[in-house]
């Protein structure tokens, strides 16, 4: 899969899948689309509790689990963030991103962001008193979930259009089991077969305004 580093409208990083001419986040702009659906729509609902649990289907750059620590960090909260991903970044992807320059008020972010990718895969670390983190290096459909209790689950995967084949109803199942009563699922898409495929897991929908460029997104509930 080979990538390159693109610069989106607010100055941010992303990267595009050249073969595909897809990005990993909104040419919109990066950390705005990450803000905007998985820390508002899904961190925010969590954050009157002590301790918040994450589940990530797609680590990617690392972007959504860096800002969950620039907004949870500074408010003392617990994180504990499981993330999926199949394809890691090297190392000379992740040294070029500058995400942490653009929060110059979280002052750990650099180190913290340089962690994220550092750490060894399959197994939970601390990389911080109020951040664990582990990266599991798998597939979503081999993928075993031994926790059965997160709060939110942030999904971000390539576009419907490009592989179909992760937005499956097998797949929605696999998220849905891993979130408590009352959690969330959060992601930027809405297509119909998405929202059929959710449902047909299990998850109560709600259509939410998307991020600039996007009109809406999904929010998925486990009642």
């Amino acid at each position: 899969m080979k990538r390159k580093i693109i610069v989106t409208s607010d100055g941010s990083h992303s990267l595009e899948v050249e073969e595909w001419g897809e990005t990993y986040h909104s040419i919109h702009g990066a950390i705005q689309e990450s803000n905007h659906v998985y820390i508002e729509q899904g961190l925010m609902k969590f954050m009157d509790q002590e301790e918040i649990k994450i589940l990530e289907f797609g680590l990617g750059t690392g972007l959504n689990a860096f800002l969950t620590m620039a907004t949870t960090v500074p408010k003392q909260k617990k994180v504990v963030y499981y993330s999926i991903e199949a394809f890691p970044l090297l190392h000379e992807e992740y040294e070029l991103l500058t995400f942490p320059s653009l929060l110059p008020e979280f002052q750990e972010g650099e180190d913290l962001f340089k962690a994220l990718h550092r750490v060894p895969w399959n197994r939970e670390v601390s990389l911080h008193p109020q951040v664990n983190v582990h990266k599991l290096n798998a597939t979503f459909e081999t993928v075993k979930i031994q926790k059965c209790d997160f709060d939110v689950v942030y999904f971000d995967v390539f576009g419907y259009q490009f592989q179909p084949h992760l937005w499956s109803e097998a797949i929605f199942k696999t998220a849905y089991d891993s979130l408590r009563p009352g959690g969330v699922l959060v992601t930027y898409a809405c297509r119909n077969p998405i929202k059929r495929n959710m449902k047909t897991a299990g998850f109560t929908i709600e259509i939410v305004p998307g991020p600039p460029g996007k009109r809406e997104m999904l929010l998925a509930y486990k009642k």
